[in-house]
């Protein structure tokens, strides 16, 4: 059944997932500085509403990503705390989907910035 204070209460325990990640993984500080960095970098070159679209979906693609690689893991540390040869090879295929995120991030973002940048050629 619907319950307004249910769906109220869903939004906190996705706020501390997003907290616990933060917290515990490194390479969201990263992300959020690449976040911040092409944030400032769209409204600089005064990025037009169509190519904004491009860099949300690049943005989001890669936060994505890193939250489902992060909640992975840590299911997989739960579950098998001991080093386990096949739970290594799964994490580090989750890593590499984040990898494969940022790398089409990045192009994204060379596609979307180079016009605005002018560079003699």
């Amino acid at each position: 059944m619907f319950s307004l204070g249910a769906r109220i209460r869903s939004f906190g325990y996705a706020c501390r997932g997003l907290g616990f990640m933060l917290k515990t993984q490194h390479n969201a500080w990263i992300h959020l500085a690449a976040t911040a960095l092409v944030i400032a970098a769209g409204v600089w070159v005064q990025l037009s509403f169509y190519d904004w679209r491009w860099i949300v979906i690049a943005i989001g693609m890669v936060w994505v990503a890193e939250i489902v690689n992060t909640a992975f893991e840590h299911l997989c540390d739960v579950v098998q705390p001991e080093f386990h040869v096949s739970v290594k090879a799964a994490k580090d295929v989750a890593a590499g989907a984040v990898l494969v995120a940022a790398f089409a991030a990045v192009l994204i973002g060379l596609l979307v910035f180079l016009p605005y940048l002018r560079l003699p050629i």
